[in-house]
């Protein structure tokens, strides 16, 4: 069990490694310094309070779109509907901020979160439905549902919402200071960044999730339909109770996600052209994090490093699309990861099916 772990522990290791060498080799070949290419990333991402916010407000949403996608993991489910059911939290959130701009802030915050949690949940429990009473890919009803909810989005925004909470056709009016993410003080220790509430939120939502997986009759039952919902259903445990009700976690924390992003970064809500791209790059912080909760932690700490230190290359006229190459490198090596372990011949591939549900 223990090599077990090491083995897991190594490959993201490996493969931010070769990530990055892969970064450098290109940069190379374009005629660019991949020494001072990262150095200014770093300087750029670390220089200063401000940028330093910057990355603790971006890895908020990335870890829990990257728990959501963890969840439906354990239980075999493939969820890639988390930009959608983050952007529903994120609407019907900021509708309910908007219409009740009277509410205290403590009675506001702890409703937001239920509404943005609730939303995504039920965008997601459809997927859940179907895939477990009637078989239907979740991998194809997600991404459908991704541009069902992007369109209604946009169609809520624009013939549906109050024209008193519309500043132009395609954006709301900015949410109250009761409705807010934001601090006063953590804007100030980090010379008004806009660094919220979100990080701290994530950081609970990762506790909760590592218990309800590693300690709960639930978390066993999820990784157990994971690994064998037939073999699950002989032993007693109901796989499809299971699969819908991981599908309803995994949907709770997108739409979490999507309220602290839109919430603590943007205060209001626009309409989106595009699917939001934090429920891709969860995915990847998942992928990366080995689908364990503080694999993601420091997954989404080196994804918004990376995002939030790109524009700094621009200073030795690098490109920051670079960044991009090496997040999709990262992520590439990771998904060939029995390519990693041929280099780790000494350590046992596998383990029993009762220590793979264990770990």
């Amino acid at each position: 069990m223990k090599n077990l772990n090491i083995r897991k522990g190594l490959i993201p290791i490996i493969a931010v490694l070769a990530g990055f060498v892969l970064g450098a080799i290109i940069m190379l070949a374009f005629g660019y310094n991949p020494i001072w290419g990262y150095e200014d990333l770093l300087t750029q991402a670390f220089g200063n309070a401000k940028s330093i916010g910057e990355i603790f407000r971006s890895m908020g949403p990335l870890v829990l779109t990257a728990l959501s996608f963890a969840v439906a993991m354990r239980a075999g489910m493939f969820n890639i509907g988390m930009s959608g059911q983050a952007l529903a939290g994120w609407i019907m959130s900021a509708w309910f901020a908007l219409s009740y701009p009277d509410l205290s802030r403590v009675i506001m915050m702890p409703l937001l979160l239920i509404i943005g949690a609730f939303s995504g949940a039920l965008i997601a429990a459809l997927s859940g439905v179907l895939k477990a009473f009637l078989g239907t890919s979740e991998v194809i009803v997600t991404i459908m549902m991704n541009y069902i909810v992007l369109f209604v989005s946009t169609h809520m925004a624009h013939h549906i919402f109050p024209k008193k909470l519309m500043t132009s056709q395609d954006s709301t009016m900015a949410i109250g200071d009761n409705a807010s993410f934001r601090l006063d003080f953590l804007s100030k220790l980090t010379n008004n960044s806009r660094i919220n509430i979100g990080i701290f939120i994530a950081i609970i939502a990762t506790i909760i999730v590592a218990i309800l997986l590693k300690r709960t009759t639930l978390g066993f039952e999820i990784r157990a339909v994971g690994l064998n919902p037939n073999a699950s259903e002989y032993a007693g445990i109901s796989a499809k109770r299971t699969i819908i009700t991981s599908m309803v976690i995994s949907g709770g924390l997108a739409g979490l996600a999507g309220v602290v992003d839109g919430l603590g970064t943007f205060q209001n809500f626009f309409v989106q052209s595009t699917n939001m791209s934090i429920g891709f790059d969860g995915m990847a912080v998942a992928l990366l994090g080995e689908n364990s909760p503080v694999g993601i932690l420091f997954a989404a700490l080196l994804f918004s490093i990376l995002k939030i230190g790109a524009p700094g290359m621009n200073v030795t006229g690098i490109p920051p699309e670079i960044v991009n190459v090496v997040i999709a490198s990262i992520i590439f090596f990771v998904g060939i990861k029995f390519v990693i372990e041929k280099i780790l011949p000494t350590l046992p591939k596998k383990e029993s099916k009762k220590e793979e549900v264990n770990s």
